[in-house]
């Protein structure tokens, strides 16, 4: 399958699982709004969720997928599931160890983690309650990622890509009654909701374990044991932990820092959710096809081919995220309000939220550009080099989150995470070019520029459509009538720039829908 169509794959499913996932926050937000519990909730969930990402989809993935591939491409199948045995023995007991202290000493580990709960004793202990009832999802979430690495690594995209869709439809399934029939105070409703979650864990677990199992490259249960191969993991996994999830240290940053702020937890996960639709589709979604991908190529010294992915990978990346970003900031207000407004959820939740969400929006492209680039690095089994620039990031993340907050508080919080991200893209893209790794020529980065001016003309041509649409998108609205009239201008913008792309001669429609049908 071509990478064109892998792309679309994942990024499909990926796309289901949001539309899922918009259903489920919306009716989250009309259930908890944002409110002391809300903000329990969401800090208790980020949690497992940093691990869950930093250990699991981070590292595991960023030093396991080039391991496992040079195995197979090298070694054959049967060297390849060996090496996967030993290493998720490992995984398997750092899993039940961290589990288990976790557990124990809940109140413990959360105090740094939420400081500004400690003032509120009933939020602080609904937090570590929750937590507590969350964190087994950690281990479910740590197995299914390695289990959707070896999927990855055989091109076996869909399964992985599906499994969230599985946990918002679960969740989904509890929030209904919980919104209509059942109608339950906030506190209590987030222990129902978690308990679902932890369920919907086993559920995507299993799911993915059943497609390893039809693959026939099943790990086998052993005892860990250090040998040379698992030393060389952790030696790139470790580092991995940093570069590979450097956006979530970010945002689980600004929740520690946000923690001193009636809402601002609830205000940022809000926020973070819109501008992950379009982080997932693209930039998760060229991330988990680019690196198996590059990875083979490295591993069997097509250099040449290698450097053909990155420059289509960095062009369907920079032509989908650079509108998504634009479009997010011309019309953040209208998109919370329709999405999110409604029960506990009020006006100034919403304008909180839209100037969160517009802070974000800016730095989606560094975002996606972040997860192009890494894998430049993570396929040559370099882990070193990215961690040190998003060591930076982080840096540059703390000290303008501190400066920002007393004055800006959530948006602040927002506004660091974009400037380090953009300066960790600037890194990667500096360093890659610097080793001869990857440089895009004067014709492609031309292009992209054109593709930054149609986005722009895209945002004010939204600006200019929304503004006699207001009273539309007042406050206490008709929410058919605002859905309506946002689906509207969601339609004419895309119109608009894909006809601009299109005739301009920046990106041939037909062509990009030839390369989407090719199967090789």
């Amino acid at each position: 399958m071509s990478l064109y169509r892998n792309f679309l794959s994942v990024g499909g499913l990926t796309l289901l699982s949001r539309v899922f996932g918009f259903v489920r926050d919306a009716l989250l937000a009309a259930v908890l709004g944002a409110g002391p519990a809300a903000d329990a909730f969401y800090a208790a969930f980020r949690f497992p969720n940093l691990f869950r990402r930093l250990f699991a989809e981070g590292a595991f993935n960023t030093a396991f997928v080039p391991m496992f591939s040079g195995a197979l491409a090298q070694r054959g199948n049967a060297a390849a599931v060996d090496l996967a045995s030993r290493i998720m023995a490992w995984l398997v007991a750092v899993l039940v160890v961290v589990t288990i202290l976790a557990e124990i000493f809940m109140p413990w580990v959360l105090t740094p983690f939420v400081p500004g709960f400690l003032d509120d004793p009933e939020k602080f202990e609904l937090t570590v309650l929750l937590t507590r009832i969350l964190f087994p999802y950690l281990a479910c979430m740590s197995l299914m990622a390695a289990y959707g690495a070896i999927l990855n690594s055989l091109n076996r995209f869909f399964a992985a890509a599906f499994a969230p869709v599985i946990l918002n439809l679960v969740t989904i399934a509890v929030l209904v009654p919980l919104a209509t029939i059942w109608v339950q105070q906030p506190t209590e409703a987030t222990v129902w909701v978690a308990i679902a979650t932890v369920i919907a864990g086993v559920a995507q677990l299993g799911s993915v374990w059943w497609a390893v199992r039809r693959s026939e490259v099943v790990p086998r249960f052993q005892l860990p044991r250090l040998d040379p191969e698992v030393k060389r993991f952790w030696l790139l996994a470790l580092p991995a932990v940093i570069s590979g999830g450097v956006v979530q240290i970010n945002i689980f940053i600004g929740t520690i820092i946000a923690s001193g702020a009636a809402s601002a937890i609830s205000y940022l996960y809000y926020a973070d959710r819109l501008y992950q639709l379009p982080l997932g589709i693209i930039g998760i979604a060229i991330g988990t096809v680019l690196l198996p991908v590059l990875s083979g190529h490295l591993k069997s010294g097509r250099d040449t081919e290698a450097r053909d992915t990155q420059d289509q990978s960095l062009l369907i990346a920079m032509l989908l995220s650079l509108p998504a970003a634009t479009a997010l900031a011309a019309l953040a207000e209208p998109i919370v309000r329709v999405l999110f407004e409604r029960g506990e959820f009020g006006p100034i939740a919403t304008t909180q939220t839209a100037a969160t969400l517009f802070a974000f929006a800016i730095g989606l492209p560094a975002f996606v550009l972040v997860r192009v680039l890494q894998p430049g690095f993570f396929a040559r089994e370099d882990t070193v080099t990215p961690t040190v620039f998003a060591g930076i990031s982080v840096a540059i993340n703390i000290i303008l989150s501190l400066l920002l907050f007393p004055a800006l508080e959530h948006v602040g919080i927002a506004i660091a995470t974009t400037v380090s991200a953009w300066a960790n893209a600037a890194l990667l893209a500096g360093r890659l070019a610097q080793l001869g790794h990857y440089t895009p020529s004067r014709a492609v980065i031309l292009r992209h520029a054109a593709i930054l001016g149609i986005a722009l003309g895209m945002a004010a041509l939204l600006r200019a459509l929304y503004w006699p649409l207001q009273g539309v998108f007042a406050p206490g609205g008709n929410i058919l009538a605002q859905a309506g009239a946002l689906a509207a201008l969601c339609i004419i913008g895309a119109g608009a720039y894909f006809l601009a792309i299109h005739l301009t001669g920046v990106q041939p429609l037909g062509l990009l829908l030839r390369r989407l049908r090719r199967r090789g």
